[in-house]
């Protein structure tokens, strides 16, 4: 029944037919429901979530809400039978009734319904768009979301010159991800009497500071005491050249009682207590007891514990370094104790949520490409529950505490839902039950390539781990085009991934092999591992994937003659630094929003703490013996001289992390050395594809590129 009804959405949603296939095709993929948020009534009994829809030829998308019930996992469709996006479903009002975020009244409001989708109310009429919301356990008070003028970098328009499109800009941060920066999210709480939602106050009321972080944050850069009478939030409390430098972010907490006050947990002399097992030196945990927790990395997404008398939160050590390994902190309010509980585990954690006895805290963490969940107890005592070869992400506990809710995904599954029971997990016992089959129609119509671990000796010596994906009907006695996947971030695991343009089961079907490796500076191996980037683009890493693509290109099935490289953003810096060191093993490249110049790129990106960190100086900056950092000494259009293999070049013009003037000046190289090449540019689109048209021509670009020098 579920099933059917899934489908049954597609069609409205799209008003299209399934398209089934034997193999994946661009058009098949983008037909795909993509599960958003999820959450369970109090009683455990049934839940309520969100799936995306594509129309390719509309070229949008529309989320739709539905509610499924957990014991016979019988789906209802609550929304989008209209033309609207309905998104952020919760319970309220113990289950008998759904918030949720519509725009059916001409901007981004809340509006409320009865569990079984009947009785739709708009409850905030605020005068902006609510970007997203959180409401407190008691269900009284909502925190929202919405955006606020910012002129402290851009001017404001000349009054008398409204049609002037010019800028005036004075500093830094002037834009971000893929706009110039004119607004910012501040956080404000309000009432709710069941009926309306009134008194909105502005928690940063006068400061020039975003809370959530940009890009990315959402409300769970947000947390609510048990007794709704404090809001945690996360906050970088600088603009401009400051922010721009630094990812020192801390966590506040905000009475919203009479008072109003904020403080700080961060920045504290509390003492500080580390695991027995930390990988720290007593040196450093001497100098952190006698001087407090001045911790200056990323700090966020806070959660008060059930019993309200913890305050726990993501954290990293050092400023600048966003890719540091993400810690588990325990706050204890009552004595301002702080406990990191995750340093036995030499990876960063993802996500967490509380026991409901308060004493343990359940998370994810990326270890040996692949995503999986651990428990800590509050002394720092770590155990790894699932071992698959799967992605887990996080939801939330369920009431009773015995079920673990999860989305998991692999290379060979988009998200599903899935129930854990916790008893089961501790005892290393078979534990999991699907609970959503969104695209079970589609996998029962398509035929998927084999992933396979594969082992590799490093130029150093050192064990390397890769994927490898093979086509579907795969024939050992056949040769076949090969592809070597360069990973971006630059930091980024190659972990259980699944990817809507990235999509190693649409390149398999297309008859390549692929092989992603675990190179130099990607999590899950230590930091050694980790950190070995930084300040080295063009070192160990690059020579990491030249072994794994010779071990593959060892075996009988796989055409040393038809090898190709293909990667996004550092994985398209991968690629262009490659073109001029391959040796002549490749016979085709691909590089989407890669870094082509260095010293353009440092003066080019927004985010300047990570040019600081990862290139390790200005490319104005000269050493005593007068010479600059490898990573502009050994830029990969330095070696243009060396390409002589066909390149494409793919670049989206709203792409402000790395610009588009990287993959002009590196398609232009190419054809001024009269190599063969081509440029796809997006102007709507920024460092992915988000549009369904763009998505498709992005996909037809990419394989008749390779088919056209890698295939007979």
């Amino acid at each position: 029944m579920a099933t059917t009804l899934t489908v049954s959405a597609q069609k409205i949603s799209q008003g299209t037919t399934f398209p089934f296939g034997q193999r994946m095709t661009p058009e098949s993929l983008w037909a795909m429901g993509r599960i958003g948020s999820f959450q369970v009534t109090a009683n455990g009994n049934s839940a309520v979530y969100s799936v995306s829809y594509y129309n390719v030829e509309k070229n949008n998308s529309k989320s739709v809400l539905y509610s499924l019930n957990l014991k016979t996992l019988e789906q209802t469709q609550l929304t989008g039978k209209e033309n609207k996006s309905e998104r952020g479903a919760v319970f309220i009002n113990d289950g008998k009734q759904i918030a949720f975020l519509s725009s059916a009244s001409g901007s981004s409001q809340i509006w409320v319904m009865n569990a079984d989708g009947t009785n739709r109310q708009q409850v905030s009429f605020e005068a902006t768009d609510v970007i997203d919301f959180l409401f407190s356990p008691q269900g009284n008070q909502v925190l929202l979301v919405k955006e606020v003028p910012f002129d402290k970098v851009i001017q404001e328009k000349e009054k008398d010159l409204p049609l002037s499109s010019g800028m005036v800009i004075n500093d830094l941060m002037y834009k971000h991800w893929d706009t110039y920066v004119t607004s910012i999210p501040h956080p404000f709480v309000a009432s709710f009497d069941g009926n309306r939602i009134t008194n909105a106050v502005d928690v940063l009321e006068g400061e020039p500071f975003e809370s959530p972080m940009l890009p990315f944050g959402g409300v769970e850069q947000f947390g609510w005491s048990p007794d709704g009478k404090t809001l945690a939030y996360t906050c970088r409390k600088k603009y401009g050249r400051d922010y721009a430098i630094s990812t020192d972010s801390d966590i506040f907490l905000y009475d919203t009682q009479s008072n109003k006050t904020t403080r700080n947990l961060c920045k504290t002399a509390a003492f500080v207590e580390y695991t027995a097992d930390a990988t720290r030196s007593l040196q450093d945990q001497s100098v952190n007891k006698q001087n407090g927790d001045q911790n200056m990395g990323y700090d966020q997404n806070p959660q008060f514990s059930p019993d309200g008398k913890y305050v726990a939160w993501l954290s990293m050590e050092r400023d600048g370094y966003e890719s540091d390994r993400s810690r588990l902190c325990v706050y204890e309010l009552s004595t301002g104790k702080k406990t990191y509980v995750t340093e036995t585990f030499e990876s960063g954690v993802n996500e967490f949520c509380w026991s409901k006895d308060s004493k343990r805290l359940f998370f994810t963490g990326t270890w040996h490409g692949k995503t999986n969940i651990h428990v800590t107890n509050l002394q720092g005592k770590v155990q790894q529950l699932t071992n698959d070869q799967a992605d887990y992400v996080l939801i939330g506990l369920s009431s009773s505490d015995k079920e673990l809710l999860v989305k998991r995904h692999s290379m060979a599954q988009a998200d599903e839902v899935y129930a854990l029971n916790v008893d089961k997990l501790l005892k290393k016992k078979e534990a999991s039950r699907q609970i959503t089959f969104e695209n079970k129609a589609f996998y029962d119509n398509q035929t998927f390539g084999e992933v396979k671990e594969r082992w590799v000796k490093t130029a150093d010596g050192k064990d390397m781990q890769c994927w490898v994906i093979y086509p579907p009907h795969f024939d050992p006695t056949k040769k076949y085009p090969t592809l070597l996947f360069c990973e971006g971030g630059p930091q980024s695991p190659v972990s259980q991934f699944w990817s809507y343009r990235w999509n190693f089961q649409i390149m398999a079907a297309n008859d390549y092999i692929i092989i992603a490796p675990n190179r130099r500076g990607l999590p899950g191996y230590g930091m050694e591992w980790l950190e070995a980037i930084s300040g080295d683009y063009s070192g160990l890493c690059m020579q990491d994937y030249l072994s794994a693509i010779d071990d593959l290109a060892k075996e009988p099935y796989v055409d040393k003659e038809r090898l190709g490289a293909v990667g996004a953003s550092f994985g398209g810096y991968s690629v262009y630094w490659l073109a001029g060191h391959h040796d002549k093993r490749f016979k085709a490249f691909i590089a989407h929003d890669g870094i082509y110049n260095t010293e353009q790129q440092y003066v080019e990106t927004e985010e300047m703490w990570f040019a600081n960190w990862d290139l390790k100086a200005a490319p104005w900056y000269k050493n005593a013996q007068g010479q600059q950092q490898k990573a502009f000494e050994q830029s990969p259009h330095l070696y243009v001289d060396k390409w002589d293999t066909p390149i494409l070049c793919i670049h989206g013009q709203k792409d402000y992390r790395i610009e588009y003037t990287q993959a002009m000046s590196a398609f232009n190289a190419a054809r001024l050395r009269g190599i063969p090449a081509q440029l796809l540019l997006f102007p709507d689109e920024n460092h992915w594809v988000l549009k369904p048209q763009n998505g498709i021509l992005w996909q037809r670009t990419f394989f008749r590129w390779l088919d056209k020098y890698l295939k007979k």
